[in-house]
């Protein structure tokens, strides 16, 4: 689950961690409110949504005066904004962080990330902030600091010291980065973050300031963090994963015409794998996990059949903990209730198979029941061709 910048900034002030003065706005009204409350005689507005490259897409505007604000929020308000990091699609601008300037002298990359090859969490510095790590790591390698935290001893001091050495800092600004170091690593770990990104870092006053942040959390953990589960914002998330996430379903949306529910991540990876060797493309990946109950697997269908460009539905149920029978029992259920109005091929395997493959005959005819993975994927190709949409 990914947050916003001035949410991320809220809660890394709750450490003590510098940063500009700024406000919220949701109207070009209510900008240049901010901006006079804010003072000074420039400021940055910014536009909020999850994604990176804002700036290079017009998304952050320096202005000069209150009407300047006025007008860039007129801009941005109501804008889809599009980054390399949104699609094509880009992602609907509703709210602005109207942000005082600073003088930067220096500006430093700083990143907390779990690790998952060594299972720590894993800090990441540069001497050279304002670009995409990606970009640092490929053109100044040379520049970049990592620290790997103990969980079982958590930060150290020492540690965050090495970490400003290594950037350049001198005199009492190791102290203040000593400081930010550690208190991103508590907010990182007392609130179950998966990413933590200050981008740039700066120097500027003879003190360190987080210009901007990215957090992103563990969506496992979110049910003991009730305060960062409302700082969810639906608007900035693909309707298809919201709409299943809310129902307790493993969802991510493709740009394929072929659905796909599946049991267990790594049978839905292979049979999306097989649709693309089969000539097709997946719509998406999801995956209703183990003991499926057929109510489960009618809102397994309601997931799927919210993406408009879905021709063709494959499920592909290997039955251990699951019963094939629950399976077919709730594919009846959601051809009676959900209204599949789209060709549907089943692949049926393991727990219960023969008792599944008799209700699909006698309840739902009209299913086409492959008996292996490669069989399913070339009948559901098929039968996307056969809709001609697939030429066009």
């Amino acid at each position: 689950m990914d947050i916003h910048e001035y949410q991320a900034k809220e809660l890394l002030a709750t450490q003590g961690i510098r940063m500009p003065r700024g406000g919220l706005a949701y109207s070009p009204e209510q900008a240049a409110y901010r901006a006079a409350e804010i003072g000074g005689e420039a400021w940055v507005v910014k536009a909020q949504i999850h994604s990176g490259a804002r700036g290079k897409a017009g998304g952050i505007i320096l202005c000069r005066s209150e009407k300047e604000v006025e007008e860039a929020a007129e801009k941005l308000l109501g804008r889809k904004l599009v980054t390399h990091q949104t699609g094509p699609s880009g992602k609907l601008v509703n709210r602005l962080y109207i942000e005082e300037t600073v003088d930067i002298e220096r500006e430093i990359y700083l990143g907390f990330v779990l690790d998952r090859k060594f299972e720590r969490i894993m800090i990441v510095a540069s001497s050279q902030g304002g670009m995409e790590i990606e970009e640092i790591a490929e053109k100044e390698p040379d520049s970049l600091v990592r620290c790997v935290v103990d969980p079982g001893v958590g930060m150290l001091e020492f540690q965050a010291r090495e970490i400003a050495f290594g950037l350049g800092l001198e005199g009492k600004l190791i102290g203040k980065a000593v400081q930010t170091i550690l208190g991103c690593y508590r907010v990182f770990r007392d609130y179950d973050a998966g990413m933590l990104e200050i981008n740039p870092l700066v120097v500027a006053r003879d003190d360190i300031f987080a210009l901007d942040c990215k957090m992103s959390f563990d969506e496992n953990a979110i049910f003991r963090r009730p305060e960062i589960s409302e700082l969810r914002d639906k608007s900035q998330e693909d309707p298809r994963e919201t709409f299943a996430s809310d129902r307790g379903l493993s969802y991510v949306g493709l740009d394929g015409n072929i659905g796909c529910i599946i049991n267990g991540a790594g049978l839905a990876m292979a049979t999306m794998d097989m649709i693309k060797i089969a000539g097709g493309d997946p719509a998406n990946f999801l995956d209703i996990g183990g003991g499926a109950s057929p109510e489960r697997v009618a809102k397994s269908f309601r997931a799927v059949l919210q993406d408009e460009k879905v021709e063709v539905i494959l499920v592909n149920i290997f039955a251990g903990i699951n019963r094939c029978d629950w399976v077919a029992e709730g594919v009846v259920k959601a051809l009676q209730e959900v209204g599949v109005n789209v060709p549907l091929v089943v692949r049926l395997s393991g727990t219960k198979v023969e008792e599944g493959k008799a209700i699909l005959a006698q309840k739902a005819p009209d299913v086409i029941v492959a008996d292996t993975l490669k069989e399913a994927a070339e009948h559901a190709v098929a039968e996307w061709k056969k809709s001609g949409k697939a030429a066009a």
